[in-house]
């Protein structure tokens, strides 16, 4: 019964219920400013680092820097370009642009059907997905069938898909909480910190086969940069609620993680506290890419080809109309 209300929904109706104001545009460069942001901040760590090793010697110098051009490749430049080059769902739409993006997010779709397929196939015991599922996919991405694809990557989200991706944020927050455990410096404690939440958010943008728009993208990213502050120049001391209120509302729908990080800042372990702020990115990430996939499906089920029916029907009457009715007499 709410399937069938929901496809009855009206593309007026979506736009009242879920559509908002966004400056998309706005949101691309900020999301370039912070991507910024992080990687001047990783350069300057690294740069930091291989500093002290030439000040001890020349040649573990040079050696020091290589590596880190090496690392900031490998822990910035990959995972950004990974989650940037990922499609994503158009759902924040109005009527006049509601055709294309239903459009638009059935190739999504299908992209991420041809994805999981061939990660299914190509690597061995990979895990991520359920088998069965998998066949079920390979076969309605083979025979084009949207609809099949659709239930299937549903099932596959709500399942599967799921338990991995808490798997990821269960061990990299482990992974984060390590790090700061046995780092002895802050600048180090924080690099560390923001390249395990980079990965994290890569690694669950690649599990489910898409990435968040660009204005969930940002705060994803807002959130990471809050994250390395925060490890950076706060970690060590008691702030207590304060700090909490900094983080806005990032916590909010994870009611114990909101607990948890009341009780963790309060503390002095700077440990726990970064795995606790790692599961917080990867629960907001999965959060924003949850929403959109329901919204997506919603649109898909909105009935849009009617409004330029109505246009058209509309012209006929006025048409019709004025024909009916008598000319004016000209002198």
């Amino acid at each position: 019964m709410k399937d069938d209300k929901e496809k009855k929904m009206t593309i007026y109706e979506y736009e009242e219920r879920y559509v908002k104001r966004r400056n998309v545009k706005g949101a691309r460069l900020i999301i370039a400013v912070i991507a910024g942001v992080i990687g001047v901040f990783l350069a300057w760590c690294l740069l930091s680092i291989t500093l002290q090793v030439w000040g001890i010697n020349k040649y573990a110098g040079y050696a020091a820097a290589a590596v880190s051009v090496i690392l900031f490749a490998l822990l910035f430049v990959v995972p950004l370009v990974k989650i940037l080059r990922m499609n994503y769902f158009q759902t924040n739409v109005n009527a006049a642009h509601a055709a294309a993006a239903k459009r638009h997010n059935r190739r999504v779709r299908r992209e991420i059907a041809a994805h999981m397929v061939d990660l299914g196939t190509r690597v061995e015991n990979v895990g991520w997905y359920d088998d069965a599922l998998l066949s079920e996919l390979a076969s309605y991405l083979s025979n084009g069938d949207d609809e099949g694809i659709k239930r299937t990557l549903t099932a596959l989200y709500s399942g599967k898909v799921k338990k991995t991706a808490k798997d990821y944020i269960f061990r990299y927050s482990l992974r984060s909480a390590a790090y700061s455990a046995i780092s002895q410096s802050s600048r180090t404690d924080a690099m560390l910190v923001t390249v395990v939440n980079l990965q994290l958010i890569k690694d669950i943008v690649f599990l489910y086969g898409f990435r968040p728009s660009d204005t969930q993208l940002l705060k994803i990213f807002a959130a990471v940069v809050r994250n390395s502050l925060i490890s950076y120049g706060l970690g060590s001391l008691k702030i207590g609620n304060g700090i909490v209120k900094t983080m806005g509302d990032a916590a909010k729908g994870i009611p114990i993680l909101g607990s948890a990080i009341s009780a963790l800042v309060d503390s002095s372990v700077q440990g726990l506290t970064n795995g606790t702020l790692t599961a917080v990115i990867g629960f907001q990430t999965i959060r924003y890419l949850n929403r959109e996939y329901k919204l997506q499906n919603i649109l898909d089920g909105v009935e849009v080809a009617e409004t330029e029916q109505e246009l058209e029907e509309a012209c006929k009457d006025i048409e019709s109309e004025l024909k009916k009715r008598p000319r004016a007499k000209t002198a």
